[in-house]
């Protein structure tokens, strides 16, 4: 019931000009292939039945009024006047033929750009349904009461019914065919979208490092997937990064977390994943690394950084960081760790900086 409730109570845009193009697309389409019918059928029917009818060539006119209507961008007058058509021509395809040439059928197209079109609110959608149902059977009991006006011979009915299947089956590829390749279009460009929404939001602009929100997933993840190897988070800070933003401006000290953020993505090599957890500090996460292991690769990261050189603009300077490790005991949770890994940074920078703390 809260779905049928949720269908029906469905917002829709005002009718104008700017429908879909793929909806406009698939009405005009449907209308070409209509006139393409109507024609074939005015020229058809003296073939097989022995005498003109007019009544095709004015639905050929009809469908030049649709597609009039559609080229001005008039789509919701364009789907109505296709409506009024194609139940015209059932009823009088039906008292002239009868029922089995098929032509009834040309309800189908009908009741697809019905549902398809999002002007329509949903409860003229489901009247839709129920007045082409409710049309169906009255065209039906009218051809078990009365006679068509013409008694077709095999010869004529196979063509009949050859031209109506055929341009039935036609036009519902074509319109579904337009239909759903906008639709698979559509969700392939808002998945795509999605993940460049997702990993801009996961992604620290200024040095391209993977940012606080996503380290925090992945080692959350990382538990979730029942670890049982030990892991270790470390906490890195630049010592007197003030001093670099003061001395030799904040476009200097950009430069330097891009350089840094560089060297930690090449001295990674898979062995830990870094990411900017804000300010002048960086996270790592170590899975499968011990705190000895982990003290060491830290070490050797210190010692990567305090020996490369950085310049910016002429200025040549050295940076150093202070690093803290904490690994994970499995019995105290994630935030733990970090605070953990968190209180040794500060004693290393309590105690004269450029060191790992363990």
């Amino acid at each position: 019931m809260e779905k049928i409730r949720s269908f029906l109570t469905k917002e829709t845009p005002k009718a104008g000009k700017n429908a879909p193009v793929y909806y406009r697309r698939a009405l005009a389409v449907s209308e070409e292939l209509l006139g393409l019918y109507f024609l074939i059928h005015f020229f058809l029917f003296p073939w097989k039945t022995g005498g003109w009818e007019l009544f095709p060539l004015l639905m050929l006119f009809g469908v030049g009024a649709c597609e009039y209507s559609v080229r001005r961008r008039n789509v919701l007058l364009g789907f109505l006047l296709f409506g009024a058509l194609c139940m015209l021509w059932c009823g009088w395809y039906v008292r002239q033929v009868g029922w089995g040439c098929g032509g009834q059928h040309f309800l189908l197209p009908l009741l697809l750009l019905c549902f398809f079109n999002i002007f329509m609110p949903p409860w003229g959608k489901i009247g839709c349904f129920l007045a082409l149902i409710g049309y169906r059977m009255l065209l039906f009991s009218y051809s078990q009461s009365n006679d068509p006006v013409f008694a077709l011979t095999t010869d004529a009915g196979l063509a009949f019914q050859t031209l109506n299947s055929t341009t039935l089956f036609v036009l519902m590829a074509s319109v579904c065919t337009i239909l759903s390749n906008s639709i698979q279009e559509t969700e392939r460009q808002l998945r795509l979208d999605n993940q460049e929404l997702s990993r801009e939001a996961e992604t620290d602009p200024l040095t391209g490092l993977p940012n606080r929100r996503f380290l925090i997933g992945q080692m959350q993840r990382y538990l979730a997937g029942g670890a049982r190897e030990p892991f270790c988070a470390a906490i890195a800070d630049i010592d007197f990064f003030k001093h670099v933003n003061d001395t030799y401006g904040h476009p200097c000290g950009d430069y330097a977390l891009s350089e840094l953020a560089s060297l930690f993505r090449q001295a990674g090599l898979g062995r830990y994943q870094c990411a900017r957890w804000g300010g002048e500090e960086f996270c790592f996460f170590l899975p499968g690394v011990n705190l000895d292991e982990a003290g060491t690769l830290m070490n050797d990261l210190a010692i990567a950084v305090s020996e490369h050189p950085f310049s910016f603009e002429g200025n040549d300077f050295t940076l150093t960081i202070t690093i803290g490790v904490a690994e994970y005991d499995f019995l105290s949770s994630l935030e733990t760790l970090l605070d953990e890994a968190d209180k040794k940074l500060y004693m290393g920078k309590n105690n004269g900086r450029n060191q790992v703390v363990m």
